[in-house]
């Protein structure tokens, strides 16, 4: 009986690995897939048919199609039929889906894509996109391409609705355009958020008009060799008169902004408070403990890593308060990030201001005037009808009431028990400036760490300790490129991607779905992807070095 047993095994074991062989090989995975047979061909006159509301996203698809192919893809009002069309609607649509799930029939005479909201509308678009050759993300049109893609039904909405990553503009600036190419490949994996870190000891990256010592000071160094020793020439972000960084213009971050949404992205602004403010203090020292006194930080150059800002004064507040109100006008999202982190207590304890506000607030320790100093700014930030979000250290003395925490270094469980919403975002899973071998010959630097694809892919946001009732706090996770080490483009592209497809697939893909060989096989045509794009991923994905 064994020996009949065992041959029948492996024959349905080879047609189940023939089977998802013959899958379409799409990042994230789809709630549910149905491959059939056959195929729609794109044509030279095929039409993009629009409901009212999905028009934008109708447009965004045929100026896809057409930068790729070559040909017109007209976008019009559906008629009597969709025949030979692609129908983009959110007409009788299943409510159940939400605001970014979505339905894709493709049958060989056309292609439907109905969700409730743009957001799934846009998504089912980047599904039927994946579906096509890898060629469509051309910025040229290819030639001698058969346009057609696989008959399928699918049925799809994330797990997660904070599917993100961060990017660090503060150690090494890059420009409005790079930027946006990094939002490209995001929304190709569904990512629906930008963490952008614009402050910090190195650099103020934002202009803000009422203190335009912020850029003119902040946003400028000697160079980028002081603190890391890099060589100067993995960088280009000079300035006229040889200094290093740069910053955004209010309207290069309109216009960042608006690229962003036209691609679902939600962009976070991180003003940094009240610590990692050394860039804001070179410029404005009065709202330091020190007013400058003792800092080694001078027009030039940027400030001491270790100095806050002065929690005693009030005039600190009414700066930030001044910085926030420009932000407020330039990012629509409903959070602000404040970071919160790593802050030294060393000024605070020889301030006399601070340790007069410690007294009358009946604190106990230095530690607890950052609690005060975020919850004051927290209750500024809910009357501009925002919310505030930070890292893990802003529960240190008591979270604000409304704050929703980033837990790099723990406290999710804690803070998604008290109420809190939060993004997991722990560093030994999720920190992408660490290195992807253990063979750091064969790499370029890196902070340090070790987190190779396969970690990335394992980790569950859910903590594991963490109760049901509260799981829904956690309202998914991001993927952090903290960029001491990365001063260009092209090194950052090889940090993030394929690891950012790893994470896509773990916050938008039901969990029971995951299967990492899978990945793997449907990662090989999400590379060519990429090509076509001009991305720089990292092509040994699995080279993990000796001893691993």
């Amino acid at each position: 009986m064994r020996s009949i047993l065992i041959p029948i095994l492996s024959i349905v074991s080879g047609l189940a690995v023939a089977a998802r062989a013959a899958e379409p090989a799409l990042i994230p995975k789809p709630e549910t897939m149905t491959p059939r047979e056959g195929a729609f061909v794109l044509g030279p006159e095929t039409p993009i048919l629009v409901d009212a509301k999905s028009k934008v996203t109708g447009q965004f698809l045929a100026e896809r199609l057409r930068a790729a192919t070559g040909f017109k893809f007209p976008v019009k009002s559906p008629g009597t039929t969709t025949a030979g069309a692609i129908w983009l609607t959110t007409k009788t649509s299943d409510p159940s889906l939400g605001s970014e799930g979505y339905e894709l029939t493709v049958d060989p005479d056309s292609v439907v894509i109905r969700a409730p909201a743009q957001g799934g509308v846009f998504y089912g678009v980047e599904t039927f996109l994946q579906l096509l050759p890898p060629e469509v993300f051309a910025a040229q049109a290819a030639s001698g391409v058969k346009w057609e893609a696989p008959c399928v039904e699918i049925k799809d909405r994330p797990r997660f609705q904070w599917r993100g990553m961060l990017l660090d503009v503060s150690r090494h600036f890059f420009t409005k355009e790079e930027v946006e190419q990094i939002l490209d490949a995001l929304a190709m994996h569904k990512i629906n958020t930008l963490h952008w870190h614009l402050t910090d000891d190195h650099g103020w990256r934002i202009e803000i008009k009422k203190y335009p010592r912020l850029t003119e000071v902040g946003a400028w160094r000697k160079d980028i060799g002081l603190d890391w020793g890099l060589d100067p020439k993995a960088s280009t972000a000079y300035g006229p008169d040889d200094r290093y960084g740069g910053y955004y213009t209010q309207a290069d971050i309109r216009e960042v902004v608006r690229y962003a949404a036209a691609r679902h992205i939600t962009i976070v602004p991180e003003i940094e408070m009240p610590g990692h403010s050394g860039a804001a203090l070179a410029a404005y020292p009065q709202f330091s403990c020190t007013d400058g006194r003792g800092q080694p930080s001078k027009d030039g150059d940027t400030g001491n890593a270790d100095d806050v800002y002065c929690a005693g004064n009030d005039e600190t507040f009414e700066f930030l308060q001044n910085v926030l109100k420009e932000v407020f006008t330039l990012f629509p999202g409903k959070y602000i990030h404040v970071g919160g982190d790593e802050v030294s207590t060393g000024f605070w304890s020889k301030c006399e201001k601070c340790q007069a506000r410690k007294k009358a607030e009946g604190l106990q320790k230095d530690q607890q005037l950052e609690s005060y100093f975020i919850q004051r700014m927290e209750r500024f930030i809910n009357a501009n009808g925002r919310s505030l979000i930070g890292w893990s250290e802003i529960r240190e003395g008591g979270l604000a009431k409304n704050a929703a925490l980033m837990d790099w270094i723990g406290g999710a469980t804690e803070g998604a028990r008290d109420g809190h919403d939060v993004v997991m975002t722990p560093e030994a899973d999720c920190y992408l400036d660490h290195y992807q071998s253990n063979d750091h010959a064969k790499e370029p630097r890196a902070i340090g760490g070790f987190l190779p694809l396969r970690a990335i892919y394992t980790f569950d946001p859910i903590p594991k300790n963490l109760e049901p009732e509260f799981q829904p706090h956690i309202l998914g996770a991001q993927g952090n490129l903290w960029t001491e080490y990365i001063p260009n483009l092209r090194h950052a592209e090889y940090m993030i991607f394929p690891r950012e497809c790893a994470l896509a697939e773990i916050t938008w893909s039901p969990k029971e779905a995951r299967n990492f060989d899978d990945f793997l096989r449907r990662l090989e045509t999400d590379e060519r992807r990429l090509d076509q794009m001009g991305v720089n991923y990292r092509r040994n994905p699995l080279d993990i070095g000796p001893g691993q």
